[in-house]
């Protein structure tokens, strides 16, 4: 079981980082990409390699009928995931389980939280909360992270520099491709769903029982062929939400996220916000277009506005699509879920004038969708300000 890492990906990000006009910036990503990458991803290859010796129950660990929930950014793969999420018979990696994939690092980190608990007053989780505050403060508004909430799948692939996550850095989307995982050489492309497959094995082995492995990867839309491929038996749920709130608000996290990091040039981020809404067409469709060639494959749809407004009905829609029931437990918290309020606002604004995008543009390469949504009839205008939920 070898640990994968992408060595052309990260030269390209080396030379990528040359272009870097400010001297500090260009400075930390080198110290990044050149010392903290390197030394992470060996510490990690090595315990993800002594992970078949120290733990022999994890060869007889099997990875079944997992789901993925995959949908534009925005769209209310966060909300689903949590839902199904608080099913226990489901399991999910945390934000800090997705960088230390190994499953001797993992058992490792739970050994330190019990002794920081019994022996020091829990002074480590102390520190390592108001380090996540500085780290996901300025953008908890917009999409709320922690160490111990789960993320997105795609974020395990950080420090073997094949994550989506990258261009959250570097908005260098006309030279990286971390979408079109279908598209890549069939060696290529397995090797790293091999990985992804080990991961997941390691995570179900750690968290016990014959679970599920539930997953919420916005960027997975592009892989789905790659996805069945790795997982025969998998099943999928397909977010959907109007383009008009997605695409501008996806852009928004970009950009904030990239201002955060300094002087960018404004050239390059224009044009990576072009090649994002470019994706964001692919995104809508794509992975319907591939479940259509595979019949086999349970899936669901959830229109965006059903989760927020019945989401106990929506899910038991889902549940009924992929074959599996609701426990007496799970429907205890779907009912107290259905019976709050959906509606918190937050301070997120976007707009699609903010970002230069053309409605009409939108609902022609969408009409399909446009249509099978009535997405039509609550459009926001195009010159309007629209508010962002929380729970996306």
């Amino acid at each position: 079981m070898s640990y994968y890492f992408d060595f052309t990906v990260w030269f390209k990000l080396l030379r990528l980082v040359r272009q870097e006009s400010n001297p500090r910036q260009r400075r930390g990503l080198y110290k990044l990409l050149l010392l903290h990458i390197p030394l992470r991803a060996g510490v990690t290859a090595v315990c993800f390699f002594l992970d078949g010796i120290l733990f022999p129950g994890l060869w007889r660990t099997r990875v079944e009928r997992p789901v993925f929930i995959i949908g534009h950014a925005r769209s209310g793969t966060t909300l689903a995931h949590r839902l199904m999420g608080a099913d226990e018979r489901f399991s999910t990696f945390k934000y800090y389980e997705l960088l230390l994939p190994s499953l001797l690092q993992k058992k490792l980190v739970r050994l330190v939280a019990r002794l920081d608990a019994g022996l020091f007053g829990r002074r480590i989780e102390r520190r390592l909360q108001a380090w996540e505050k500085r780290k996901f403060g300025p953008t908890q508004h917009i999409h709320k992270m922690g160490l111990t909430i789960p993320e997105e799948d795609d974020l395990m692939y950080f420090n073997s520099c094949a994550s989506g996550f990258w261009l959250t850095k570097l908005p260098y989307m006309s030279e990286l491709d971390f979408f079109h995982i279908d598209r890549r050489p069939a060696a290529s492309r397995r090797r790293m769903m091999k990985f992804y497959k080990e991961c997941v094995r390691r995570q179900l082995y750690l968290n016990g029982g014959r679970r599920i492995h539930l997953s919420k990867n916005p960027t997975y839309c592009g892989r789905v062929e790659s996805l069945l491929e790795a997982f025969p038996d998998a099943r999928f749920v397909v977010l959907y939400r109007n383009p008009y709130e997605t695409i501008p608000s996806l852009l928004k996290l970009l950009n904030v996220g990239w201002k955060l990091q300094g002087n960018l040039s404004q050239e390059r981020i224009r044009r990576s916000n072009e090649v994002m809404t470019g994706l964001s067409y692919e995104t809508y469709l794509y992975p319907l277009e591939v479940l259509q060639r595979h019949p086999e494959t349970p899936y669901a749809v959830i229109d965006y506005r059903r989760l927020t407004s019945e989401p106990k009905a929506a899910i038991e829609d889902v549940y009924r699509e992929l074959g599996l029931e609701l426990t007496p437990a799970f429907s205890a918290f779907l009912d107290a879920e259905a019976a709050r309020s959906r509606k918190h606002e937050t301070e997120h604004r976007y707009s699609l004038a903010e970002f230069g995008l053309d409605d009409g543009e939108i609902r022609r390469r969408l009409a399909p969708l446009f249509e099978r949504f009535r997405w039509d009839e609550n459009a926001p205008a195009a010159s309007q300000e629209a508010k962002e939920t929380a729970h996306v």
